[in-house]
Order: C-alpha cells, then sequence, then structure tokens
C-alpha cells in the first residue's frame, strides 16, 4: 500500500452523545480479528483503504437514531439491517469478535439529509457480494499489488470455478456477463465470447457497474454502495445523480 501510520495523539478515545449524531454521519469501520478482518485486510491491501468496511446514521421523523449497515451478522447471514442506534453499538461493543475500529465523521450540516425510506427498503436484503471483487477494479493494470495482474486473476477464478462452481456465478459470474452483455454464461462460455469480441480480459474487468443491475437475488450493494446510494437516493449528488454510479466505490474513494 505504501501507507505510513502514525500515532495519533490522545486522547485515543471520547464519549460522543447521541444528540450530536445527525443523519448522513458516516461511520468508518476497520475490523482486525477474524473472517472479517481477514477479508477486510486483503481488501485494504488491494483498494488502498484505511477502513474496510462502512455504515450510516439516519434519523426518522420522531428523532430515533438507526445505524444503516450493509453486511450485518444475523441469523440469515450477511444482510442489509437497519437497526437502532443503541442496539448496534452494543453488539459492536461487546459481542463482534473482530475487534473493530470504528471512526465516526458526521456529514457536514449544509449536506445533512435523510434517507431512512431507501435504507428500510433494502433492509433484510442480502450482501452485495457478485460484484465485490470486480469493484475493486477500474484500471488495467494499476490496481493489482504486484506480483498480481489481471492474468492471475483469471486463473484463480477458473480454479475456484472448478473447486466452488455453485459458488462462482455468485461471485462474478452474474457480474461478467453483465459487463459483456450475454445472460446465463459460465466462466469457461465468458472467456471464450470474451476472446470472440475483442476486449481484453483485463479491459473486461474495469467495465464500471451498474447501480441499477439486477441479480437473481436483488440488487447487489456493498458496504460503501449501500451508504452512497443512502446520500444519492436522498438527493446529495443532485444535478450529477444520474451520472454517478455508487456500485464502483471502494473504502478507499471515501476515506
Amino acid at each position: 500500500m505504501g501507507a505510513s501510520f502514525e500515532q495519533r495523539p490522545q486522547p485515543w478515545v471520547t464519549n460522543i452523545s447521541i444528540d450530536d449524531i445527525h443523519s448522513g454521519d458516516f461511520l468508518a469501520i476497520s475490523k482486525i480479528r477474524g473472517r472479517w478482518g481477514g477479508f477486510e485486510t486483503l481488501e485494504k491491501w488491494v483498494s488502498g483503504a484505511y477502513a474496510g468496511h462502512t455504515a450510516a446514521c439516519l434519523r426518522d421523523s420522531e428523532g430515533k437514531l438507526w445505524v444503516g449497515e450493509f453486511g450485518h451478522d444475523n441469523e440469515q447471514g450477511d444482510a442489509i439491517a437497519v437497526l437502532p442506534c443503541k442496539e448496534w453499538w452494543e453488539f459492536e461493543l461487546n459481542k463482534d469478535d473482530s475487534n473493530p475500529h470504528i471512526a465516526l465523521l458526521p456529514l457536514h450540516p449544509d449536506l445533512q439529509t435523510a434517507a431512512l425510506e431507501y435504507a428500510q427498503f433494502m433492509n433484510g436484503k442480502p450482501y452485495g457480494y457478485h460484484n465485490m471483487l470486480l469493484r475493486w477494479i477500474d484500471t488495467i493494470d494499476a490496481n493489482y499489488p504486484p506480483p498480481l495482474d489481471a492474468r492471475v486473476v483469471a486463473s484463480v477464478m477458473t480454479v475456484w470455478n472448478q473447486m466452488q462452481p455453485a459458488c462462482a456465478p455468485n461471485m462474478w459470474n452474474e457480474a461478467l456477463n453483465k459487463q459483456l452483455g450475454t445472460k446465463g454464461l459460465d466462466l469457461p462460455d465468458l472467456i471464450v465470447e470474451r476472446e470472440m469480441r475483442g476486449p481484453s480480459f483485463a479491459e473486461l474487468l474495469t467495465i464500471p457497474e451498474q447501480d441499477d443491475w439486477v441479480y437473481n437475488d436483488g440488487k447487489s450493494t456493498s458496504c460503501v454502495a449501500f451508504v452512497l446510494e443512502i446520500y444519492k437516493a436522498a438527493g446529495l449528488f443532485d444535478p450529477i445523480s444520474s451520472s454517478i454510479q455508487v456500485t464502483k466505490f471502494t473504502v478507499s474513494a471515501i476515506d
């Protein structure tokens, strides 16, 4: 990553009143241990981010504070959740075994807005894994930490396709089909189709995802895209919202 870390001056911890938190305030989260800690370490290495997970604060019309999070662990697995702030904080403080480090980044007062309706619409939908790996890549060769390159990625996908044939369609096959404008092709057929059409595999991976792409179980929204979709639904990016595709953003883009 080429990153350097300087020790912050104390105090390292501060007490924040719920009354000081507003709709749209951003939560940057870095998980250190366990399954998510390992995955986020990979994501930080690939994307250059300092945090690996995100969430957003929301207030309803009665002033109650909620946290919208994409990738919350529940009995159904990893899903979108809109939780009361106190419940979310209690879980992170006492039950999350990933040792999360959490930073609250307030949204500028001039831009504070609520998009609770969108967050509640997405509540309970599955975690957006379809394009998770592909959204890290937006250049032909500048996103790969040495010695990785697009050929290594293609090789890993090919091996994984043989080892976990039920998993590969969800991880990248559907996204690659959408990038090529095809339907239902598995990885070998996608590679053949790509060779017939001409773009290199490296170029194929850089095609931007579109926010309106719908996969077999709904839209594919990562934790970062979920927060930015909240902002987008609330009109934060007007008048250029239609030209912004938030599914392509990584944590490093908003660090």
